[in-house]
């Protein structure tokens, strides 16, 4: 049976995740800032996140089990977000996801015309910020809030039972 207070805290989770991903997609298309690669992954655990607390939800029914892989989940993305924020400020060099060409060796010309006529975006620009923060530094603090969360009710999980 699912605890009251659980349920809660995992909705506002995939309350929180459900609006990240409307953000971004909002600040893609509507507002017209393309996103670099590795904030495209950045989106992959929030809509991981909503996948499995749904199905937990109307399938499973093992919250304790479910904490653990949204830590898992969370941390993840933490460490994406952290990296990325790296590159942002000059801490890392970009990576090969961060590049703009492909990776093969051998490339045609037709190839590289292609590649020249689809605008890619470094992942050390910052194209758009919300009260002077870029949307990786408020991702951290969001998968920081999220796992702390996540974390207290793990260890508490029993009083949480109750």
């Amino acid at each position: 049976m699912f605890n009251i207070r659980i349920v809660l805290y995992l909705k506002l989770i995939f309350f929180i995740s459900l609006i990240a991903i409307i953000s971004a997609y909002f600040i893609e298309y509507v507002l017209g800032h393309q996103p670099c690669n590795l904030c495209l992954i950045e989106r992959i655990p929030y809509l991981l996140a909503m996948i499995l607390i749904v199905v937990n939800y109307f399938f499973l029914n093992n919250e304790k089990f479910l904490i653990l892989l949204l830590v898992v989940t969370f941390i993840f993305s933490l460490s994406v977000s952290i990296y990325h924020f790296g590159i942002e400020n000059d801490f890392f060099e970009e990576s090969a996801i961060c590049k703009l060409q492909d990776l093969t060796e051998f490339i045609t010309k037709e190839e590289i015309l292609e590649q020249l006529k689809v605008k890619t975006v470094s992942c050390k620009d910052v194209t758009f910020k919300i009260f002077g923060f870029s949307l990786t530094t408020i991702n951290i603090f969001l998968n920081l809030f999220i796992i702390i969360l996540l974390i207290n009710i793990y260890k508490n999980y029993e009083m949480f039972k109750k």
